[in-house]
C-alpha cells in the first residue's frame, strides 16, 4: 500500500502517545487515531520530520486547547458523527513514516483520511503557532 506525502492539512492513522502518558514512561499510544499533520520539515536528504495534533472526542479543559471539528469536515474525513476536537496544546514529532503510522480503521489500504481546507487548516496553524510563540506546545518526541 503506497504512503502518502507528508504535508500539512493532512489527517493520518497513527498510535498518538499523549504527554500524560509519555510522562508515566510508557512508549507507545494506547489507541491509533486520526491526528492532523501540522508541520513537516526536511531534516536530510531522505528524511522528513512531521508533527501531528490529535484528533479525540474529549472537549478540552480550556477552550484554546482544541479546536473543533465541524460534522461536515468530520464527514468528508469518514468521521464517526460525535463532536470531536483536534487538540493544539500538544503534538507527537517523529521521522516520516515511522512505526506509528496506522491503516485508517475499516480501511486497509490508506493511511490517511484525506486532507482539511485550507481554512480549517489556518485555525490549525493559527493555534500552532500561538502555542510556539507562548512556549507552552508539548512536544512528544517518537521513534
Amino acid at each position: 500500500m503506497p504512503l502518502p506525502q507528508p504535508h500539512p492539512g493532512l489527517v493520518i492513522g497513527y498510535s498518538y502517545l499523549w504527554r500524560a502518558e509519555h510522562l508515566r514512561g510508557e512508549e507507545g499510544g494506547r489507541k491509533d487515531r486520526p491526528c492532523a499533520i501540522i508541520a513537516v520539515r526536511q531534516i536530510v536528504e531522505d528524511k522528513v520530520l512531521v508533527m501531528v495534533f490529535p484528533v479525540t472526542h474529549t472537549a478540552p479543559k480550556n477552550g484554546d486547547d482544541g479546536v473543533e471539528i465541524p460534522l461536515a469536515l468530520k464527514k468528508h474525513l469518514g468521521l464517526d458523527d460525535a463532536r470531536s476536537w483536534v487538540a493544539v496544546s500538544e503534538v507527537n514529532q517523529f521521522i516520516w513514516p515511522g512505526p506509528d503510522l496506522r491503516p485508517v480503521a475499516g480501511k486497509t489500504d490508506r493511511f490517511d483520511y484525506g486532507v482539511v481546507p485550507p481554512g480549517f487548516l489556518r485555525k490549525l496553524q493559527e493555534a500552532f503557532f500561538a502555542r510556539l510563540q507562548k512556549r507552552s506546545l508539548s512536544v512528544v518526541q517518537r521513534t
